[in-house]
């Protein structure tokens, strides 16, 4: 058992999706009706051959955030979501961890100097990353061609919402972990945790292709508008997923960038990482009800959590996340939660919470907060122990990361998640 067992809460549910694709639940007592609603609206698209929806839950564009969905040689571009291939990035030091509290202001000057924040939140011309993302072929669609010095100029920055990157304390269980021949034993390392995504291209992505994909189906209901699908051997099919994928990697260079900078202007040295995202759509083999097949599974705000695969699932600013090894569960597509997931919605968090309330639990939480809005607040999330118990047969904790010094948008910044 792991050194992070969390206690099984009630078992998943059987969603009746009124004569849509089967679709399971987990944590369903703590998810909204409305995302539940928007699930089953999902299950009954033409396409739909499977379906799940992950703890942490809550209302979305097309799908919940939390949803999963199989389709059929279709794509929607709406389920892979708005932040195309957001993600996070784990990085374990080799520093001490009192690294964190006697020399905090130099953890803080690296994340104040090396990166950025906000909508639109980008690096001068001559201070702009490099990376070999930006040498591949970015006339694969127009979106991309027409973004590429936008997206140049955004490499290596995070942007608004629940994006953050953070310098914690990471507590490793008695087994140790390892990955590609990296392994880190059981102990308490300084980390660095990131979460962004593609930034303003991929949003442009989503926005060009879901719009295509509408007239595609001008017969749908209303209420599947944003679930409109373009076929893969469809031409515009074809051009949304290697646009997609190439978001993937353009996401997945931005982190390295962050994690490259920092680590360097602290003088450290990377012992171990792990990265996962979201927001995106795989081609992956499952049982359907006609039989086993290659299907297109969408996880929007949902991990891949195949069997021995390792991801990282984040609390909030104030709450820990987890190292985890997925447990390959067949009814979740092999899917788990992408964080804890909110339960106050932003315009609840601006009326009703103030920054007085907040600082006594980033105090007792031992967090330095260096600027978040306040509808990012720890109030605004599940309980994310609660989530995981919600999933302990969906993954395994094998690590607690502790969140020491937090840097997200400044308040006013509008979410892009």
């Amino acid at each position: 058992m792991s050194h992070f067992a969390f206690e099984p809460q009630l078992p998943a549910s059987n969603l009746d999706t009124r004569g849509g694709v089967a679709c399971r639940a987990w944590g369903l007592q703590q998810i909204q009706p409305e995302a539940v609603d928007q699930m089953r609206v999902a299950a009954m698209l033409p396409v739909a051959v499977g379906a799940a929806l992950m703890p942490d839950a809550h209302v979305g564009y097309g799908i919940p955030i939390g949803g999963v969905l199989a389709t059929d040689n279709a794509v929607v571009p709406y389920a892979v979501g708005v932040d195309i291939a957001c993600r996070v990035r784990l990085s374990v030091l080799d520093m001490k961890p009192h690294a964190l509290e006697r020399h905090d202001d130099k953890f803080v000057k690296a994340i104040e100097s090396e990166t950025r924040f906000g909508v639109g939140a980008r690096f001068d011309r001559w201070l702009r990353r490099d990376h070999p993302v930006m040498d591949e072929d970015w006339s694969l669609s127009p979106v991309t061609a027409a973004q590429k010095d936008r997206a140049w100029e955004q490499l290596g920055t995070s942007g608004s919402g629940n994006h953050f990157v953070e310098f914690g304390e990471l507590e490793v269980g008695p087994s140790g972990i390892e990955l590609h021949g990296e392994r880190i034993e059981q102990g308490t390392y300084v980390a660095l945790l990131s979460h962004s995504g593609s930034r303003g291209t991929g949003a442009m992505v989503c926005e060009h292709y879901s719009s295509l994909a509408r007239t595609l189906h001008p017969d749908l209901p209303v209420a599947m508008a944003h679930l409109s699908w373009l076929p893969l051997d469809h031409e515009l099919g074809v051009e949304y997923w290697n646009a997609m994928n190439l978001m993937g990697r353009y996401a997945s260079a931005n982190h390295a960038c962050i994690h490259d900078a920092l680590v360097a202007r602290l003088g450290a040295r990377v012992l171990f990482g792990v990265e996962n995202h979201h927001n995106f759509a795989w081609k992956e083999t499952h049982v359907t009800p006609t039989g086993l097949r290659e299907v297109i599974v969408h996880r929007k705000g949902a991990t891949p959590a195949g069997r021995g695969i390792l991801g990282f699932i984040p609390g909030s600013m104030a709450a820990p996340g987890y190292l985890v090894r997925g447990l390959g569960e067949p009814s979740s597509l092999d899917s788990a939660a992408h964080g804890a997931g909110r339960h106050m919605s932003r315009s609840a968090a601006q009326k009703s919470l103030r920054w007085g309330d907040v600082q006594p639990v980033l105090k007792r939480a031992r967090v330095q907060l260096l600027s978040a809005g306040i509808d990012e607040a720890p109030k605004v999330y599940k309980d994310i122990r609660s989530v995981m118990a919600s999933q302990a047969d969906l993954v395994e904790a094998l690590a607690e990361f502790r969140p020491r010094i937090v840097k997200m948008a400044p308040a006013g910044e509008k979410p892009e998640d």
